[in-house]
């Protein structure tokens, strides 16, 4: 049988022990979740030294933290749940860095060239060497990839993963008694981040796929209401005395949307969603998003 793709998280929330007694036990309980459930992550910011939980929504989130607190008898904090942006490139772009320094009485050296150039949407990423073995020996050509696969993780806008280009290695230079791997990996990170910079970077935020079932007389509410929340109506359908619309709607806009709907049509529509793609955020939000 073919193996099962299973989406990417879209939606984050931070958690942590009430005690510092109640950390194993919520770390468990945490292992043993993830490994019930394909679609939801436990991941550490290395920054901030939180610890996350990553799934497909915010009910996902909801009902892990439910069943923690109560099958488990976890005590813990949850913060709010928040949304898991991505950064990307729009042009071609190139950077080159040269590390030499000394570092614990001994010099280390090396110099990485490279290019950039944004993909299509959901291609991923992708490393290519285009240089010669007298420039970089083959030696450090897998620390040179670990250091650009460590520098697409934290990209440079507000430290989201970059996803979504090709990054490919042009140029180089090395010394046989100063050039050691720790200075390739260092110099193509550096390299990354100049490039980055000169390619126009952006952010990508998560758009999901959204189906609304919703009474005829409440149909213009509906569609008003998804207006006011990015949303694109992609088609809608006639069913008996109802309506199902489909929408593709930013995640950011969809915090709270069973109450809202609920609210605007007297409880009786209903709806889902599933995660579709990443697409760019309008210039306006973005600069709010950075500004936080």
């Amino acid at each position: 049988l073919e193996s099962i793709t299973f989406p990417e998280p879209v939606i984050s929330m931070a958690i942590e022990p009430k005690t510092q007694a109640d950390k194993e036990k919520m770390m468990d309980t945490l292992g043993i979740l993830a490994d019930e459930d394909p679609t939801f992550r436990v991941s550490m910011n290395e920054d901030t030294g939180q610890t996350l939980i990553s799934g497909m929504g915010e009910l996902h989130l909801e009902i892990i933290k439910d069943r923690m607190f109560r099958e488990f008898n976890v005590k813990a904090n949850a913060g709010r749940p928040t949304v898991a942006y991505r950064e990307t490139i729009t042009s071609a772009g190139k950077g080159e860095h040269v590390f030499d320094r000394e570092i614990g009485g001994s010099r280390q050296f090396a110099s990485v060239g490279l290019t950039v150039e944004p993909l299509p949407r959901g291609e991923g990423k992708r490393v290519e060497f285009k240089v010669s073995a007298d420039r970089i020996p083959t030696e450090f050509r897998e620390a040179i990839t670990e250091g650009i696969d460590s520098g697409l993780i934290t990209g440079i806008l507000a430290n989201y993963p970059l996803i979504d280009m090709k990054v490919c290695v042009t140029n180089g230079a090395f010394r046989p008694e100063d050039s050691t791997e720790t200075a390739f990996r260092s110099a193509a990170i550096m390299a990354l981040r100049e490039a980055v910079r000169d390619a126009d970077p952006v952010l990508l935020e998560p758009i999901m796929k959204v189906e609304i079932i919703v009474p005829d007389e409440h149909l213009g509410d509906v569609i008003g209401d998804m207006n006011g929340r990015r949303g694109r109506i992609r088609e809608m359908a006639a069913q008996d005395d109802a309506q199902i619309v489909h929408a593709d709607v930013p995640l950011a806009e969809l915090f709270g949307y069973a109450t809202g709907l609920r609210s605007i049509t007297r409880g009786r529509a209903s709806y889902s969603m599933e995660p579709s793609q990443f697409d760019v955020v309008p210039e306006t939000i973005q600069k709010e998003i950075l500004s936080r």
